[in-house]
C-alpha cells in the first residue's frame, strides 16, 4: 500500500508542477490512507481526485493556448 500512496503523491506532484510551474512545498504520507499536502491533511482518494481536477484544468489551459495561437496564425497569414 505504501507504493500506492507514493504513486498517488507523485502523480499529484507532476500535475501540480505542470499547472503551476513549481513543486508543492510539503507532501508526505502519514500512513496508508492519509497524506499531508501543503499543510492540509487529506485522504489518499481525495488527493487522487484533486490530481484529476488539476489535470483537467491543465488540459483546458493547453486547449485555450492552442486556440489563441491558431487565431494569431490565421490573423497573420490571412
Amino acid at each position: 500500500m505504501v507504493l500506492e500512496s507514493e504513486r498517488v503523491m507523485q502523480n499529484y506532484v507532476d500535475a501540480y508542477n505542470r499547472l503551476y510551474n513549481r513543486v508543492p512545498q510539503d507532501i508526505r504520507a502519514l500512513d496508508k490512507e492519509w497524506v499531508i499536502v501543503n499543510g492540509a491533511r487529506m485522504r489518499l482518494g481525495e488527493l487522487e481526485y484533486l490530481t484529476q481536477q488539476m489535470q483537467l484544468e491543465y488540459q483546458q489551459v493547453r486547449d485555450e493556448r492552442k486556440t489563441v495561437l491558431s487565431k494569431l496564425i490565421k490573423w497573420f497569414t490571412g
